[in-house]
């Protein structure tokens, strides 16, 4: 009777479930190396479904935006900042503009959202009040506000946490942080500029942070002296509308029409549709590519975080495989197929993976959520509530499961390809020639340079900035691609390295030439482990390059009000405003009181120096100004000096208002973004020009200044080795015609011979000129600030202490001192922890893949320490095969990880701020693989576990 060889039905069906339960017990039975597969899967999806859940819930949802800043309102109204009627609010958002044409219409006057109310509605008003009280001999300011603030209409936006609700005149409310800033109790009077109060509770405002100082008085409660001084900053007041009819989008489309912006409950919910957000004409929006950089990055080290983990799951699948060898040798002998041999391998991929991928989901929103309901808790806004980002958390979820079964994959088909008699034999995977993996790596590798290629080109191709913005998704697609191909590459096309590089190592020493002929020997435990020292390398240096652009690009954009630790403090001062409201003429301090006072309170002045300007500003503004008065009389000054940048020298810029190239010496630079200051013109000497821009004038500049010409800090300003001094009517507003901005109207122009002396930093300076030449200019120069240099950055102490010297000095409430921080030391910080994150990541991935392989070659050492081995050369060997692999990986993830990086910020606004940390690339490159070996040193037991023989012939 013939064999019926016919497939049984559902045979496959079959196989795989033998394949998931003998995957299974394997996963019983080797429980540590099952858990490690799943802590290396599970951690990266668990802390992207984290990023993703608080990113969610910093984005306020409609529901979240009406509960927290309307209450139980039906709308707010208060001022827009428009400049003409055919402005459009953002729905969700009343103090933005969402679309306008940009220009400035003279004869519009915004009328006050009081007029505007509509009838039928109960009318809560809210006013923001500028309040001071005294700390010491400090005077500091805080917050004040003028509601309501228990009634049932704010039921969602203000809530009381402790105490009670006000019963006289004298009793307030208060936050929590203005009871610790000024360590109060409930109870205790507290005076401020607005009277003596008592806090009798704490209340929450859900659109602010407990931790800042708020003072919540109800209405009448304050002064009228106080409330005049607010009426002249319309967005301090807002009416909220309390009632049943909602308030329509083509209400708030009229309220806009007059200068007033209104957050509607029914527009919020139900938002109208695009094309009734934009007014006709509208000036295109400029849109940044700093945020698309921001998610390139992220997709850029999100993938490699993937492919890192993948490879090391793959390392230690690799590892149990080898173990693995015989008991699936076995099975094939009892006739199972090679599919089948296959599926046991990946079936414990299958099992781990989504175990991980459950625990890691779980893990993320868990942890989020513990993150978001502390938040919360501490009466911080930054959270707005739990929002799980289902679309995104699947994605990850689908992307860790991905990967370990990906990891799974590799050695499940070498153990299947296998010699089925030579594993039964010897219990051991005979190495591959590995000729198909090397030609699949080549073509990947081409392919990864063709897609980076690609990607550099089509970034570089578009010269106008808004074609590039456009382009920039699908550059970072290209980039990040051909980044995790040429990864993937790199691994395929280790084993022809290590066979290469170990090929003539007659020169090295034993542990050494051992540790190589070992590497080219047992290429099936050599590459796990450099592949995943290269994914974690490649994760590492992309994240450095990135980081170190990041930190560059912020310095190069801070905005310096003088140079660092340098405060520049007034010698003119309004006066404060009499019972009366009556204008008074500006008070004078004297500078040698004004250093005495601050040197005695902070002890890191170094010096502090005099700073004379042309006359400050002392004009009249608003619409009903009488333009008949002359600009400047002996009463009064609306003149504005500023300099001309000449035609030739305007920045070139896109109709988005993009710079068309960075680099161009006219956008770079001081004053460049400036319309004017007050005290951008400096009348002073040589020493003046020292300490102001930190650097020295040659003797050539000096020669211009003496001469009676001008020493400017831009080379911008100069044309033929002129500048052109302008005065501006500050009274006027223009519309410029190079870009459509407000401007004023020039009402004098001087040419003056000129030198450019470029500061350390680009301080806020047009330029020097002498006395003489003041003079000569009628310039009316006098003492306009007192110019305070500190060792250090003060302590929070010495800034009090300066700030009540400050105050006692102009004998007017709210004044500060404040010293230029420069570049946030945070950030610095920011950087250094990537930096120790990438360390500590290159190397768990050195240790873990060390120890797996050391774990697989434990019977070589078995077999050295039989054959008379000294534990020392055991430890060299061990050091050196971590050297090695550790080497190798981290020195080809390197470069696999800065090279897309430099590409994805060289094709974005931040081209110009391209840093590449050679410092920190090179002790991740070094610094790892001799930790790794040192650490390889010390792990090696010298002496050996009893082992049983294995089976041989």
């Amino acid at each position: 009777m013939p064999l019926d060889l016919t497939p049984a039905p559902g045979g496959r069906r079959s196989s795989f479930r033998v394949a998931l339960r003998m995957a299974r017990r394997d996963i019983r039975r080797h429980r540590g190396r099952s858990f490690l597969i799943v802590l290396l899967i599970m951690l990266p999806v668990a802390g992207m479904t984290g990023a993703a859940t608080l990113y969610q819930s910093s984005q306020r949802t409609p529901e979240e935006i009406v509960r927290y800043e309307l209450g139980n309102a039906q709308a707010r109204f208060s001022a827009l900042a428009s400049v003409n009627a055919e402005s459009i609010q953002d729905p969700l958002n009343d103090v933005v503009v969402a679309s306008s044409t940009g220009n400035a219409d003279p004869d519009f006057i915004a009328t006050p959202p009081e007029e505007l109310l509509p009838e039928g509605y109960d009318v809560l008003p809210m006013r923001q009040l500028q309040l001071t009280s005294t700390v010491g001999e400090a005077l500091v300011s805080l917050n004040g506000v003028q509601v309501d603030a228990l009634n049932p209409a704010f039921t969602g936006k203000f809530t009381l946490l402790d105490g009670r609700a006000p019963e006289s005149s004298q009793e307030v409310l208060v936050s929590r942080g203005l009871l610790e800033r000024f360590h109060l109790q409930l109870g205790e009077e507290f005076t401020t500029s607005a009277g003596t109060f008592v806090p009798v509770g704490t209340l929450r405002d859900a659109d602010a942070s407990d931790n800042n100082s708020f003072l919540y008085v109800q209405p009448g409660q304050v002064a009228p002296a106080v409330l005049g001084r607010e009426r002249e900053l319309p967005q301090s007041v807002s009416y909220y509308l309390v009632g049943p009819e909602p308030v329509s989008w083509q209400q708030v489309r009229a309220a806009n029409r007059q200068g007033v912006a209104v957050l509607s409950r029914s527009v919020v919910l139900d938002p109208p549709p695009l094309d009734q957000r934009v007014v006709s004409g509208a000036q295109p929006r400029y849109e940044s590519t700093e945020a698309l950089t921001l998610y390139a990055s992220f997709g850029l080290l999100g993938a490699l975080a993937l492919l890192e983990v993948g490879l090391l799951a793959g390392a230690a699948f690799a590892v149990g495989a080898k173990r693995q060898v015989r008991e699936l040798a076995l099975l094939a002998a009892s006739g199972a197929e090679t599919p089948t041999v296959r599926a046991v391998v990946t079936a414990a991929g299958l099992w781990l993976g989504a175990i991980a991928v459950m625990a890691g989901a779980g893990m993320g929103l868990g942890a989020a959520a513990v993150v978001v309901l502390w938040v919360r808790a501490t009466g911080s806004a930054r959270l707005a509530g739990l929002h799980p980002d289902i679309l995104l958390t699947s994605v990850a979820m689908l992307m860790g499961l991905a990967a370990c079964i990906l990891a799974a994959v590799a050695p499940a088909g070498q153990v299947a390809r296998q010699a089925l008699l030579g594993a039964l034999k010897s219990g051991r995977a005979p190495a591959g020639k590995g000729k198909r993996t090397s030609i699949t790596g080549v073509v990947l590798l081409v392919t990864a340079v063709g897609l980076l290629a690609a990607g550099w080109l089509l970034g570089q191709s578009a010269k106008d900035p808004d074609r590039q913005a456009e382009q920039l998704p699908l550059v970072a697609t290209l980039l990040v691609g051909g980044a995790v191909l040429a990864v993937a590459a790199l691994v395929l096309l280790t084993g022809w390295l290590i066979v290469r590089l170990t090929s003539r190592t007659q020169w090295l020493s034993l542990p050494l030439r051992m540790a190589a002929r070992d590497s080219a020997r047992n290429r099936g435990r050599t590459v796990p482990a450099v592949a995943a020292v290269l994914a974690a390398a490649t994760l590492a240096s992309a994240g450095l390059v990135l980081s170190a652009t990041q930190q560059t690009w912020m310095r190069d954009n801070h905005w310096w009000t003088a140079l660092e630790n340098q405060a520049r403090l007034p010698l003119v001062m309004d006066a404060p405003l009499p019972a009366d409201g009556s204008s008074q003429p500006p008070m004078k301090v004297d500078p040698a009181e004004l250093s005495s006072r601050v040197g005695k309170a902070v002890g890191a002045v170094a010096w502090t120096r005099v700073i004379t300007a042309p006359a400050p500003i002392d004009c009249e503004f608003g619409p009903e100004v009488d333009m008949t008065v002359p600009v400047r009389t002996e009463n009064s000054n609306c003149i504005l000096y500023s300099l001309a940048v000449p035609e030739e020298h305007e920045c070139p810029m896109t109709p988005q208002r993009r710079v068309v190239d960075p680099k161009d010496w006219r956008c770079r630079g001081s004053m460049i973004r400036e319309s004017g200051s007050p005290r951008g013109i400096v009348v002073g000497d040589a020493e003046d020009i020292r300490m102001m821009l930190g650097t020295e004038a040659g003797a050539e500049a000096l020669r211009v200044l003496d001469a009676g010409g001008m020493v400017v800090t831009n080379p911008v300003f100069v044309q033929d080795g002129k500048v052109v001094l302008r005065g501006q009517d500050v009274r006027t507003q223009l519309q410029s015609p190079s870009d459509g901005s407000m401007v004023h109207r020039t009402v004098s122009s001087t040419s003056l011979p000129a030198m450019a002396v470029e500061p350390r930093e680009a301080v806020p300076y047009y330029g020097f000129v002498s006395p003489e030449t003041a003079e000569r200019l009628d310039l009316r120069a006098e003492p306009a600030e007192l110019l305070v240099q500190l060792d250090r950055r003060p302590s929070a102490a010495e800034a009090d202490a300066a700030a009540a010297a400050v105050a006692a000095v102009y004998k007017q409430p709210g004044a500060g001192f404040w010293a230029e921080p420069g570049v946030s030391q945070d950030n610095q910080w920011m950087f250094w922890l990537i930096v120790a994150a990438s360390a500590v990541m290159t190397l768990s991935a050195a240790g873990i893949t060390t120890g797996l392989a050391l774990a697989d070659a434990r019977n070589d050492h078995v077999t050295l320490a039989g054959v008379g081995a000294s534990p020392r050369l055991r430890k060299g060997l061990a050091a050196a095969q971590a050297l090695l692999t550790s080497g190798l990986g981290a020195a080809l993830g390197t470069i696999a990880g800065a090279v897309p990086a430099v590409l994805i910020v060289a094709s974005t606004d931040m081209r110009t701020a391209v840093e590449i940390p050679w410092l920190h690339l090179l002790a991740l490159v070094l610094a790892v693989p001799l930790t790794g070996s040192a650490l390889a040193w010390i792990c090696t037991r010298a002496v050996l576990p009893m082992s049983r023989r294995g089976l041989v012939g």
